[in-house]
């Protein structure tokens, strides 16, 4: 008999968080312990081809080994781009900045 590891599964949305913890044989890869979770039935959206994934916040691929106590987060793509929301929020305060008052 195979060793067992316990791991998390983790899918955030933006109002809640999925985290599941499994028991699973040692040699387990990334994706098989996802799809082993159920969290590609509840969430269709799931997409293991385009979602990028982690292990405790680093990139990993889905034929990664898991270890003891690993902590697989799926992640969502970015509705925004982070350096266009930062330059429009610069443009802002510029603009906001030229106002100062009548006083």
């Amino acid at each position: 008999m195979s060793e067992m590891i316990n791991i998390e599964v983790v899918y955030a949305l933006p109002h809640e968080q999925d985290l599941l913890r499994l028991q699973l044989p040692q040699g387990t890869t990334v994706a098989a312990a996802i799809a082993g979770s159920g969290l590609l039935e509840k969430y269709p959206e799931i997409d293991l081809g385009k979602n990028k994934l982690g292990i405790f916040g680093k990139l990993t691929k889905g034929d990664a080994e898991l270890r003891d106590k690993d902590r697989i987060e799926i992640y969502r793509p970015l509705i925004a781009d982070p350096k266009e929301v930062r330059r429009q929020r610069a443009e802002e305060g510029k603009v906001m900045k030229k106002g100062g008052s009548d006083a």
